[in-house]
């Protein structure tokens, strides 16, 4: 029970907040996650500047400080805006909800629970569980991260360079609001690192049934489109399945699984009901960029796609009850985005300097987007082609013409991405790392939008059909009957919303090895055992090594996967280590980083990444003692290193006894 713990931590902040702004129903359920990542993002600079420490207990009254805050301030405006318009008010209630009976809450709630469903069966099929190692190239940074913040007690990005290597670089920036969340419930209750990992990706994909159900039910879809919407929304391959075994990228997937929340808060910039839009999209754009900063752009690309629908007049705007919540949500969203974007251009040119080749055609990428089926090699012809057919049906109903035009942009820009390499595509997807996967896992939205539409089209299309044989029989039973046939084909030939071919992706990398084996874990275990606080180990980059600290506590002398600089301790030992008798510089090195033991794992990253050669040959080297090992790993102590940790280490033992 304790992983429930991930899930409080996603939703209860935001709840809480929420209600005190008066957000209510299925939009304060979904935002909640967003309005916690919020909250977190700005108690990350506020806390830390004031030099309190980063735990649950501060985080919460931090949240209860800025929940009153919000609180009062909705009173306060509620009053004044009674006092000088109280025609308003009468708006304000309408503005809350579209009227729904309870049949169709209910109706909306089953597609939120089928969806949440095909994600739970589909990640805990796919990994295997919630211990498994993800075995990606970034899984160990994220999770080292965790590890970090939670025993220092400060999640400022200025403070973690350590685990990138780049020891004591107060510029150093990564957005590290996803991994401060989990730092409060890490080791709590027992709570061990894979499995608060592993329940945070989970947590993160039964966001985005309740997100597409709160976007659809306030944009006004019908409750039967509503309920379709959620229930696929879960079924997509690219978003969030590919970004969750490929990276992974989980901080990225975090943040697209909130925009559907964000969205559904720009209808209250159409219909203002208090403070509650303003504050909550101002809180989520600081969530946003906390949890990635190119999330925040595609939501921008979004605002103003409703804006240019607003000016068409598609959508419908009181500009004199707007304007007020307007200007307030910009003023705002700059006051708490802007100090948390500026730290990110410190990695900006290494973000849009990042390459990947082109792995389709221009007529590839143009199926893959008409499918939405980016980076597939067989589309998901169940889905994809009846949420074609909505994207007509929208237009045609003239219903969110703005995400239909969002699907357009970002599909565009998804099929050159991933077929033509040139500058300017460059320059427009250099903020996503010019990754095609990021870019595709933005179309799925648009997809299960317009499945639902297709769907409440269909089943009505077969309802008036039936009515004219079955006069004696309701047009909602009919409905019901057009439902269950369109559930047992599409659901039938998707095999149950391809739960078993987005498991298959995510068990890519959740196989148990090569990075991280069951060998290496148990050596892990030993070095915990046998290591005191302050003490280093000596690693190369390529195996799993790098993950020792993140599962066990243990410090490595390289922390990730690209390996420290050649002009750093890390670098100079990762070379030359082996030759220890020869050069009197290693040994002082390893003095001075309190370093005994020498740590060698036999699984790779990939198979073109190789740890330095100063690693290689070590038992048939003089100054190594062989004192563990099983088939996966070994563990050497250095002959004249035993006195560098002076109390709190285990003796070294003799070799065998991983066996």
């Amino acid at each position: 029970m304790n992983v429930l713990l991930v899930v409080l931590a996603f939703w209860l902040p935001g709840l809480v907040f929420g209600a005190a702004v008066r957000l209510r129903g299925w939009l304060l359920a979904a935002v909640a996650p967003l309005l916690t990542f919020g909250i977190v993002s700005l108690g990350v600079p506020v806390l830390g500047g004031l030099g309190i420490r980063w735990t649950t207990l501060d985080v919460a009254l931090w949240t209860l400080v800025l929940s009153a805050v919000g609180f009062g301030l909705a009173h306060l405006v509620q009053r004044f805006t009674a006092r000088r318009h109280p025609d308003w008010a009468e708006k304000d209630a309408a503005a809350a909800a579209p009227p729904r009976t309870l049949r169709q809450h209910l109706l909306i709630g089953a597609g939120v629970a089928a969806g949440s469903l095909v994600g739970v069966v589909t990640f805990l099929r796919g990994a295997r569980g919630l211990n498994q190692v993800q075995q990606g190239w970034d899984a160990p940074f994220h999770a080292n991260l965790v590890r970090w913040i939670a025993e220092h007690g400060d999640a400022r990005p200025s403070t973690v360079g350590t685990i990138a290597n780049l020891p004591n670089q107060t510029n150093y920036f990564y957005p590290d609001t996803y991994h401060a969340l989990l730092a409060l419930v890490f080791d709590k209750a027992g709570l061990a690192m894979m499995p608060t990992l592993n329940m945070a990706a989970l947590t993160v994909v039964l966001c985005v049934p309740i997100g597409v159900a709160a976007l659809c039910h306030v944009w006004r879809m019908p409750p039967l489109a509503v309920a379709a919407a959620a229930a696929v929304s879960a079924s997509f391959t690219t978003f969030p399945y590919d970004s969750l075994w490929r990276g992974p990228l989980w901080p990225y997937v975090a943040g697209v699984a909130m925009i559907p929340a964000a969205l559904a808060l720009a209808r209250l910039l159409l219909e203002p009901r208090g403070i509650a839009g303003p504050v909550a999209i101002g809180l989520g754009v600081a969530g946003l960029i906390g949890l990635h900063t190119s999330v925040a752009f595609v939501v921008v690309v979004y605002f103003l796609l409703i804006l240019l629908a607003v000016l068409f007049r598609l959508e419908r705007i009181d500009w004199r009850r707007s304007a007020p919540s307007l200007v307030a949500t910009i003023v705002l969203a700059v006051v708490c985005g802007l100090p948390l974007a500026l730290p990110s251009l410190y990695n900006a040119g290494g973000v849009t300097s990042a390459f990947w080749a082109s792995e389709a055609t221009v007529s590839g990428g143009l199926g893959e987007t008409l499918t939405f089926s980016p980076m597939a090699a067989f589309p998901q012809w169940w889905i994809g082609v009846p949420a074609l057919i909505g994207i007509g049906l929208l237009v045609r109903h003239r219903r969110m013409l703005w995400m239909v035009g969002a699907y357009v942009v970002l599909g565009v820009l998804f099929m050159f991405t991933v077929s033509i390499e040139s500058p300017l595509i460059h320059t427009l997807t250099g903020v996503f790392y010019n990754d095609h996967y990021r870019i595709g896992a933005l179309l799925p939205l648009a997809g299960a939008v317009a499945f639902g539409e297709f769907t409440d089209t269909a089943a009505r299309w077969f309802a008036r059909k039936a009515g004219g044989r079955l006069p004696n029989v309701a047009p909602a039973t009919l409905t019901a009957v057009g439902v269950v046939l369109l559930v047992v084909v599409v659901g039938g030939l998707s095999r149950g919303g391809y739960v078993g071919r987005n498991a298959a992706r995510l068990q890519l990398n959740y196989s148990g090895g090569p990075t991280v084996s069951n060998d290496e874990r148990e050596a892990f275990s030993w070095l915990a055992a046998h290591t005191a606080p302050g003490e280093h180990v000596m690693n190369g980059k390529a195996d799993g090594s790098v993950w020792m600290y993140a599962l066990d506590g243990v410090q490595p002398v390289e922390w990730t996967f690209y390996g420290a600089e050649p002009d750093t301790p890390a670098g100079y030992l990762s070379v030359y280590l082996n030759d220890i008798d020869k050069y009197p510089h290693v040994r002082e090195l390893l003095t001075d980083l309190k370093v005994r033991y020498v740590f060698v794992g036999k699984g790779m990253v990939t198979k073109d990444t190789k740890s330095g050669v100063g690693l290689d040959h070590l038992e048939s080297g003089t100054g190594f003692k062989l004192v563990f090992r099983n088939p996966g790993a070994s563990v050497y102590e250095i002959e004249g290193q035993q006195g560098v940790v002076t109390s709190g280490a285990a003796i070294g033992s003799a070799a065998g006894d991983g066996q």
